[in-house]
């Protein structure tokens, strides 16, 4: 298996506080890779330093063939686009439909073929169960569709490594428990999945390999 995520005594701050100290650990592909620990432990500050939205003080980030820790601004948007970012909250456009929302992260990623999107846009919604869904908003699907189309939006450029943080935080257990069961069926067709978590119980139902922060260190359970 190859290395897909690579960190390296990675050290991180929040608010000129250090949260996190000689990080290490590696992400193969097709790898699912719970990371978990209080708030305010540094789960969050250590995905955004993943995805380039947090600089690190001391250490090294790659993905793939990228040095995150020495990226520039105006690379980050091709880092970008051998990641996918599942939220919480969805972050969905509310005045797009479910396809357009997908279409429009694709063209954010520079794919201009209207033919391409539109098939890719079908593909992914096919691989969630949504392709039904295509022509409706947002508020007119339930929580646990919209996060179906956040992973489906998340998918779409075929990341090497898909980010969820949280991915399952707003949903009741019975949804949650599908999120997951997809979450491991995309892993499983060959994309790494970090999965920021508090939920325990899914965990157990699906278990994979647990990075955990705790003391401002991050070890493997």
């Amino acid at each position: 298996m190859s290395s897909i995520l690579s960190v390296k005594n990675v050290s991180l701050a929040y608010n000129e506080n250090i949260v996190l100290k000689e990080v290490n650990f590696e992400i193969q592909s097709s790898e699912l890779v719970y990371l978990i620990g209080k708030t305010g432990s540094g789960k969050s500050s250590l995905l955004k330093a993943i995805y380039a939205d947090q600089p690190i003080l001391t250490g090294e980030i790659y993905l793939d063939n990228f040095l995150v820790h020495q990226i520039k601004k105006e690379q980050v948007p091709f880092l970008r686009r051998k990641l996918g970012i599942v939220f919480q909250d969805f972050q969905l456009l509310p005045d797009r439909s479910i396809g357009e929302n997908i279409a429009f992260a694709l063209r954010a990623v520079g794919h201009n073929d209207s033919n391409l999107i539109k098939q890719r846009v079908m593909e992914v919604l096919n691989v969630v169960g949504l392709a039904m869904k295509v022509n409706q908003f947002p508020h007119q699907i339930s929580g646990g569709e919209q996060q179906r189309v956040s992973i489906a939006r998340a998918i779409a450029n075929q990341p090497l490594l898909l980010i969820a943080d949280e991915p399952t935080g707003n949903l009741d257990p019975e949804v949650s428990e599908q999120i997951l069961s997809l979450l491991k069926s995309i892993s499983q067709k060959g994309t790494s999945i970090l999965i920021a978590t508090h939920d325990f119980s899914l965990m157990e139902k699906f278990p994979s390999r647990i990075l955990q922060c705790q003391a401002g260190k991050v070890t493997e359970l």
